[in-house]
């Protein structure tokens, strides 16, 4: 089991409070002011009990039990209005931290989201988020109160029996030890209980996502058998847990008992020789259970603390995680781009992996289309991948226009490139709002002209609500094809000077392909475009071809010119391209 994180991470987490410092300190005011109160209703019920519990004082008796009265709701207003503040200031935090994680995950690199699971980031941003939550709310508050009450009710005691105090206080020192024990015990197990529930959510999620493959291959016993086995290992852990706080709870309550056995016992003995008084007797035990209670409390809370420690630990992990694609130092935006894209000696490879690219170097002049041609891993996604900078090269330099593309801001060098993945990513709102992804503020005519040249007009008009229609998560709604004409529509709608098409066709029957192919025949006019294509008139559409080979440039032309001089290029052709018969 993972070790307690440490008091760093603790105090790293208080800093989010900073925002709502005066929140906390009217928190903290009316905090003193019901440990105030504490303080003096046993003291009330003392002179009620000793001087109006006497023949012919009904008048002192019935204000004493006025006092207690007042004192109880004023502490119940005090109450009130403190776990408002106490709430409304940790859920600050919660948006914060939420908030901030979102930002970093949403600008980590690729390489990150690589090898990261969706559900364990789901978990760290919902379920650890909420134990900051109640660390920095409630808890928090409990604790100090708690602390500031057992100081004060331990200081009172002494002033009024120094010997009573003393035997109620005999056992104190085991009840902090059993807590801090029960803390130790508890930490640790509760990180393992959160990271096996972070694997229970990946392995829900995975599941909901991939649940047409699971039926497509009658997979559905053997996957409710692996989630069955990472359910038990996250019960064990639970139940271990459980029987853990079981024996706590009831082992805090019996030393706390025998303390207030012995007060009694010996109280008695005081009252009957007329040393003490019966209500300095009730009041000393009232602030007794005063003394104890925070106490037990602390052990209730302990684990709380342990738990919100783990869920900063992995919460600040992400926050920790430096994106290996960094915004230059010195801020230099990219101007409107030509378009001449250069790759100068590149060399590169995913993080712990062989090099996918070698030596590559090649310059695209403005305007032209070029077709990345290979088989399987011989780099061409990944060049697409270094020209919006997804990922940073190993060695060399990628240049647009002369410029470094590491020493211009992201933004403005993606607001410049437009693309359309090999799977087609939609979200799960409407058709118009997917196509103005890139451009938010587009008019409904820009819209529809983007999607009537990648040929999606027809089934959106179609579609129930036309633009407006939802595609559901995913774009499930949609088939493949429609999901693909809806990217390039997007990607269109951008207008932008560099155009990636990564096998941006692979989806679409052959009948809209063509139609496909008329729109990017004019459209690509202007822009600089790389295309990765299994199709041979796709290929044909390439001013040049760029051949890839084991990550290195195997060779570069046109087409009649490969067939020439590359037998790798005719293989291909006559392999991987088709749709067309081979001349």
């Amino acid at each position: 089991m993972r070790p307690h994180p440490g008091f760093p991470v603790l105090i790293r987490i208080y800093t989010y409070l900073r925002p709502y410092r005066v929140s906390v300190i009217v928190g903290i005011a009316f905090m003193l002011g019901i440990d105030l109160i504490s303080i003096l209703i046993p003291q009330a019920v003392r002179i009620t009990i000793d001087r109006g519990m006497r023949p012919g004082n009904l008048a002192l008796l019935a204000a004493g039990a006025g006092a207690v009265l007042a004192l109880a709701l004023v502490k119940s207003i005090f109450t009130f209005f403190q776990g408002r503040i106490v709430e409304t200031y940790s859920q600050g935090v919660a948006y914060d931290l939420r908030r901030e994680i979102h930002s970093r995950l949403t600008g980590l690199s690729f390489s990150f989201h690589d090898t990261a699971e969706n559900g364990q980031l789901l978990s760290r941003t919902i379920q650890d988020v909420e134990r900051i939550r109640f660390l920095t709310g409630r808890a928090s508050q409990r604790m100090v109160e708690g602390a500031i009450l057992l100081a004060a009710s331990a200081t009172v005691m002494i002033s009024m029996s120094p010997l009573l105090a003393f035997l109620s206080l005999l056992l104190m020192p085991i009840l902090v030890w059993r807590a801090i024990r029960y803390g130790n015990l508890i930490r640790p197990l509760s990180y393992d209980i959160q990271q096996q529930l972070a694997v229970l959510t990946t392995r829900v999620e995975q599941n909901l996502r991939g649940a047409r493959i699971v039926k497509a291959f009658a997979q559905e016993r053997a996957e409710v058998e692996r989630f069955r086995a990472e359910n038990d290992r996250w019960f064990e852990l639970s139940r271990l847990s459980s029987r853990i706080q079981a024996v706590n709870g009831p082992l805090l309550n019996v030393i706390a008992n025998l303390s207030t056995v012995i007060v009694v016992g010996y109280g008695g003995y005081l009252i009957v020789n007329g040393t003490i008084t019966i209500g300095l007797l009730v009041a000393f035990l009232t602030y007794l259970g005063q003394l104890s209670q925070p106490v037990r409390m602390m052990g209730q809370i302990a684990p709380v603390v342990g738990i919100a420690a783990s869920s900063g630990d992995r919460i600040f992990e992400i926050l920790d995680t430096e994106s290996e694609v960094r915004e230059p130092e010195q801020v230099r935006e990219l101007p409107r781009i030509i378009g001449r894209v250069c790759f100068n000696n590149v060399h590169f490879a995913y993080r712990g992996r062989e090099e996918t690219l070698q030596n590559v170097t090649f310059a695209v002049e403005p305007g032209m289309t070029v077709a990345l041609l290979g088989e399987t891993g011989s780099g061409k996604t990944t060049i697409m991948n270094l020209i919006p900078r997804f990922y940073d090269v190993t060695s060399g330099s990628i240049t647009i226009d002369g410029i470094d593309i590491r020493g211009v801001p992201l933004a403005s060098l993606r607001d410049q490139v437009g693309i359309v993945m090999q799977e087609a990513v939609l979200f799960g709102t409407t058709i118009g709002e997917n196509i103005r992804l890139g451009r938010p503020d587009a008019s409904s005519e820009e819209v529809i002209a983007a999607a009537t040249a990648a040929q999606a007009h027809e089934f959106i008009v179609e579609a129930g609500k036309g633009y407006d229609t939802p595609v559901g998560e995913m774009g499930a709604t949609l088939s493949g094809g429609q999901k693909q004409r809806i990217a390039i529509a997007r990607a269109l709608l951008k207008d932008p000077r560099i155009l990636l098409l990564d096998d941006a066709t692979s989806s679409v029957d052959t009948q809209t392909e063509r139609k496909i192919q008329k729109a990017l025949a004019l459209l690509l006019k202007g822009r600089t475009s790389f295309i990765i294509a299994h199709r041979l008139s796709t290929v044909r559409l390439a001013d040049r071809i760029i051949l890839m080979e084991g990550g290195r440039i195997l060779a570069m032309g046109n087409h009649e010119s490969l067939l020439e001089s590359s037998d790798l290029y005719a293989r291909i052709c006559r392999e991987q391209l088709y749709d067309e018969v081979m001349p």
